[in-house]
């Protein structure tokens, strides 16, 4: 399978937004991706008023745009994360489209970034509502787990992804600049080595008000923690060529996921972990 990651530097303009992606899933069709994925926020990367402002229901404008992509370019769209409405408070909501334009799968990030990192202090529970349910969806011969963004760095996600039968796990990000020099690479090729799975990681890059600055670094990364492609700063793509049966092969070679001893792992009591 052919997919690729679509890299944009998103804002408060919808308009422009739904624009820059329209062009960047086309290219990335044109160029043999039977699956296109979006970074985290791709219709509206804003604060907290502006976001809520801007979000809308799974039936609303945007979703549908994304579809009709999807249905004429006869590719699976995985798209991004978008705000959506909710009680008071926004969802951040990642959705799988077929390529006859139906909704697959639908996840809503579960992690809510609230740091303080590179000055900046980010409280995303102020305006979001978490999520509650792992997402995963057939797809061909790998199987998708869909995470978002801050979800990557909590490894029992995506350890209980991989043992649901995901081969293929999906990271739309707006991973911050601060963060990204550091942390982005290491954690997405130890996700990928911990679970012996394919990684497909659009992100953000570049400035958006009213204090968003994303490292990009777009990255598709295989089984054995190799980035296959990796974009370069500025609005994009890159594309990569998925061999399940490499896979295959890992996992049979180094089983470490059926070495897995389960009935040894016991969760420390809550007051065990308390940070002090």
């Amino acid at each position: 399978m052919r997919v690729a990651a679509v890299q944009l530097n998103s804002g408060d303009d919808k308009a422009r937004n739904l624009e820059s992606a329209e062009r960047l899933v086309s290219r990335a069709a044109a160029d043999g991706a039977e699956l296109v994925a979006l970074p985290e926020k791709w219709s509206l990367l804003a604060g907290g008023e502006a976001l809520l402002a801007g979000a809308e229901p799974l039936d609303g404008p945007t979703l549908a745009i994304a579809r009709g992509w999807a249905r004429g370019l006869g590719i699976h769209l995985l798209a991004g994360s978008v705000p959506e409405q909710g009680a008071g408070k926004a969802f951040n909501t990642s959705v799988l489209i077929g390529p006859d334009g139906r909704d697959l799968a639908v996840y809503r990030k579960i992690h809510m970034f609230d740091v303080e990192v590179g000055g900046v202090s980010y409280r995303e529970s102020d305006s979001e509502e978490a999520g509650t349910e792992i997402v995963s969806a057939p797809l061909g011969e790998l199987g998708l787990g869909m995470t978002v963004c801050y979800d990557l760095r909590f490894p029992e996600l995506y350890r209980i992804l991989a043992l649901r039968g995901a081969r293929l796990i999906g990271v739309p990000s707006a991973f911050t600049l601060a963060t990204g020099r550091d942390h982005w690479e290491v954690l997405l090729r130890a996700r990928a080595v911990e679970n012996q799975c394919f990684v497909l990681a659009p992100n953000q890059h570049g400035e958006a008000p009213p204090h968003f600055s994303s490292y990009g670094r777009s990255m598709i990364v295989d089984p054995w923690g190799v980035p296959l492609a990796v974009a370069a700063d500025g609005e994009g793509h890159v594309v990569a060529d998925l061999d399940p049966a490499a896979l295959a092969r890992i996992r049979e070679k180094l089983p470490s996921l059926a070495n897995r001893r389960p009935a040894a792992y016991q969760w420390p009591q809550a007051q065990a972990m308390a940070v002090a």
